[in-house]
């Protein structure tokens, strides 16, 4: 059954139909341990040569990832690389998004820098780049955002002029925050021609001319990759250098976007997993009182919701991963060309790359947060090993559109979507709102299915998300679009749906898998994350009904919402303390 973007928020999904982290096969647990072995002898051992920027050391790691084909994975066999499906090539980025600066690094290269060209060029010009960029030879980066063009990317001021000849474009103007500005060879640059509404991408070579960049910038994290601010003057680029067609680049940045969100989610996994590793190696270290920490309550709650988090990002990024690449196989099955088809379905799930780029971002900012606290004092030492992860972290939830922008495009997407007949939002929300009207179903009679009982909280926390939004649409109709903070109230809603579903999925197919005793730990999580997403669910739907609704019918929706988010009683600290005991006697992540 082919299983459609956004749609889960009105649909059921089985667990045999998504994929779980444990079904990887030999070869990608390969990949996986090239990755791992990688950043334990080369990055780790340089953690701060790179935060300092020693000359020429990224663009040498770079190289050494080459070698090891970690910047092909997911190229065309045709163009030098392995052609691995897009689950792949989630699994490196998850794995190497331990490695902090170069993480960052690895990530624009491959991702924004390569694929436009990868999906949007022409056979010349992905003959001539792509082979080289799947070995590393040339390092990519990608020039979209400028001094006043940030999350309005399409608003951007530069030019490009086509020359009297008409063999070059001649393109003026200055983009900021470039990553691998300082090294790359190749840049991924957006302009625009004349007046045209929308802007058109260029392959420009560092070697054309006309290009200068200011010293790097000072960050507050991520300080080994190279961000620095790009101008161009007069930079000459012969027009067989224009990618995809004029006025083409907004939707190029935007496909491209889709991929960098479900990227970023992945690689806020391993860096966060690589924090709980280490908050456990110390917790079981440090001596207070006699005991060691993890011995008290207040430590075990913290590393129990680090892992159920982490534990919650992770089944809901490969789930997507897995609905990207089954799409994508079905495109191509049907005649198309596969460059298409790889955005094609991508695009199908912008918004669970929304969700995940979101949701993941604020798991790592948690998790780091925490791994701080358990450190205690040492947290705050520049000497140990939380500071850098600290600060390493907070640039996700601004990187590949801010998480208030993209908790915005969560909502418009999914309403553009039914306006357009693609998903059937009002049925389900008509019949949510009929159903506020009939007496409750007081049935109490035991349902003994697996997790049924976790199954009816999320029918009915979907039935909540769609009484809202529908009630939203109804009442605030032209006006919603401006109502930023009652569609970030539905957006969390949508959000805590998927990750909460994704996670009992995982869960239920684990269990089919390898009985329920042997995951225990993984049943305790994810009834762990189920209270909280109802509670993080009441909170979002009664702020946001409490904006737009009144009198009797804010009452009644109120109603409607406590209703849909009764849950029975669940001792969920003895649940933290078994996930936490399980982390503690194998001191590691180890779900």
């Amino acid at each position: 059954m082919k299983i459609k973007g956004g749609e889960f928020i009105i649909k059921e999904t089985e667990a045999r139909d998504v994929f779980v982290p444990e079904e990887f096969d030999e070869e990608q647990l390969m990949i996986k341990k090239t990755c791992e072995d990688f950043l334990q002898t080369e990055i780790y051992p340089r953690l701060e040569e790179i935060d300092q920027q020693k000359e020429g050391l990224m663009q040498e790691l770079m190289d050494k990832a080459g070698e090891l084909g970690l910047l092909a994975v997911s190229i065309p066999e045709e163009y030098g690389g392995f052609g691995k499906n897009f689950n792949t090539s989630m699994l490196v980025t998850d794995i190497i998004g331990a490695g902090h600066s170069f993480a960052v690094a690895l990530s624009a290269h491959t991702g924004i820098g390569t694929l436009p060209i990868l999906y949007y060029g022409n056979e010349e010009q992905k003959n001539k780049y792509i082979p080289k960029l799947a070995s590393g030879e040339l390092k990519a980066a990608y020039c979209l955002t400028e001094p006043n063009s940030g999350s309005d990317a399409n608003s951007g001021k530069t030019k490009a002029t086509l020359n009297p000849e008409g063999s070059h474009y001649l393109i003026n103007g200055q983009k900021m925050w470039i990553t691998n500005g300082g090294f790359a060879d190749i840049f991924i640059v957006f302009a625009r021609i004349e007046d045209d509404k929308n802007l058109t991408a260029f392959i420009v070579e560092r070697n054309f001319g006309g290009i200068s960049m200011n010293p790097e910038e000072h960050k507050m994290g991520i300080k080994g990759s190279s961000t620095r601010q790009i101008f161009f003057n007069d930079c000459p680029v012969p027009v067989e250098n224009m990618l995809s067609e004029r006025g083409n680049g907004f939707k190029i940045a935007v496909n491209i976007l889709n991929i960098g969100r479900i990227k970023l989610g992945a690689a806020t996994i391993g860096s966060s997993r690589k924090v709980i590793d280490t908050a456990i190696n110390y917790a079981n270290e440090r001596v207070q009182f006699g005991l060691q920490i993890s011995k008290f309550g207040a430590i075990r709650y913290k590393l129990a919701e680090m892992a159920t988090r982490n534990f919650a990002i992770e089944s809901a990024t490969y789930r997507a991963g897995q609905n990207i690449d089954d799409a994508y196989n079905g495109l191509v099955a049907s005649g198309m060309d596969s460059a298409k088809a790889k955005l094609k379905s991508t695009e199908e799930f912008a918004v669970e790359c929304a969700i995940i780029k979101v949701w993941g971002s604020e798991m790592l900012d948690y998790v780091v947060d925490e791994g701080v606290q358990i450190y205690g004092g040492m947290g705050f030492s520049a000497e140990a090993p939380m500071d850098r992860a600290y600060r390493d972290s907070r640039i996700n939830r601004i990187f590949e559109g801010t998480n208030e922008i993209n908790r915005l495009l969560i909502v418009d997407m999914l309403l553009k979507r039914a306006m357009k007949g693609e998903l059937d939002l009002m049925t389900p929300a008509q019949t949510v709102a009929s159903e506020l009207m009939s007496i409750p179903d007081f049935n109490t009679g035991e349902d003994e299915t697996l997790f049924a009982a976790e199954k009816k909280i999320l029918k009915n926390l979907k039935k909540a998300g769609l009484m809202i939004a529908g009630a939203a649409v109804q009442k605030l109709m032209m006006t919603l679009a401006k109502e930023q903070e009652i569609l970030m109230n539905i957006a969390d809603i949508i959000g805590y749906v998927y990750v909460a579903e994704s996670t009992l999925l995982r869960v239920e197919k684990l269990v089919a898998m390898k009985g329920e005793e042997a995951v225990s730990g993984q049943i305790d999580m994810m009834k762990i994350y189920m209270q909280e997403a109802v509670d993080k669910v009441h909170l979002a739907g009664k702020e946001a009904l409490n904006s737009f609704a009144d009198g009797d019918e804010l009452n009644m929706m109120l109603m409607g919402l406590r209703r849909f988010t009764k849950t029975a009683p669940f001792n969920i600290k003895d649940a933290r303390q078994r996930v936490a005991k399980k982390l503690i006697e194998q001191n590691k992540y180890c779900f």
